[in-house]
Order: structure tokens, then sequence, then C-alpha cells
């Protein structure tokens, strides 16, 4: 069996074995014996899951602000720990993640209206109710000192 096939069968039968493996070749200096397009296919997957992360508690901490500002009559401990904890673990995300930070403006746009979503889904406030588009700056949405007002 060529060596390629049998590379990328251990990656399918066995990802764990493959994956130690491959870092043991790696630290080895044994580039030639490596499953170099698995590595690199799984390094992309690796930065996506990154990102994913990030979209996913923007995503959350909006809903709540949404929820914080349009039904200040439910408010509660659980919904303000919500936001104070997406708010902490995005900054650790970006701290060990610099370069999502550019992608943050873009991030905002494309989750917002799942967000919207969401709220008007656990408010059942109608969606018209939320504005179309966010309307707080980044700086708000991230900062711990800001909740918005009805």
């Amino acid at each position: 069996m060529p060596v390629s096939r049998m590379k990328s069968d251990l990656y399918e039968r066995d990802f764990y074995a493959w994956a130690h493996e491959q870092a043991a070749l790696l630290r080895a200096g044994r580039l030639s014996d490596a499953d170099i397009e698995n590595i690199a296919e799984e390094i992309e997957s690796m930065g996506k899951g990154e990102k994913r992360e990030l979209l996913s508690r923007l995503t959350v901490l909006l809903a709540h602000l949404l929820k914080w500002r349009h039904q200040p009559e439910r408010r509660s401990t659980s919904w303000r720990l919500t936001i104070r904890i997406q708010r902490r673990d995005i900054a650790d995300h970006l701290g060990d993640n610099p370069s999502l930070k550019a992608l943050l403006p873009a991030a905002i746009a494309r989750v917002y209206d799942s967000a919207r979503l969401s709220a008007a889904a656990e408010t059942d406030l109608p969606l018209p109710a939320f504005p179309e588009t966010c309307p707080w700056s980044l700086d708000h949405i991230l900062s711990e000192d800001f909740w918005p007002e009805a």
C-alpha cells in the first residue's frame, strides 16, 4: 500500500491515533513521513472553529442584550450573568486569537439577525419589535458597563 494511502487510512480509521502519530513525526522532523495534506486541513478546520466560537458567543450576547432592552420587567440575574459571561469569554477568546478582532464588525452584522430571531422566540415579542440592524456600537456591545435601556 502506498505511504500516502496508509497515512489517510489511519486518519479515517482512528483520528486520535493519527493525530498523535503526526505530532510525533513533526516533533522528530520527519516531514516526509507526515500526512501533510490532512494536517493542513485540520489546521484550517481549527481556525474555522475559532471563528465559529466567536460568532456563537456574539449571537448569545446580542440576543440577551435585546431581551434586556425590550423586556425590562423580566430582567433577571440569569440574563445579567449570561451577558457578563459572554463578554468575558469573548474578550478571552479575542486575547487568544487577536486576528479575529478585525472580523468583529462583519461578525456582528452577520449574527445579528439570528440574535434577533432568538430574542423574539424567547420573549414572545413579535420580530418587528426588535430593530432590523444592530442598534449598538461594537464598543457598547463589549463594554462591561453598557446595559441597554428601553
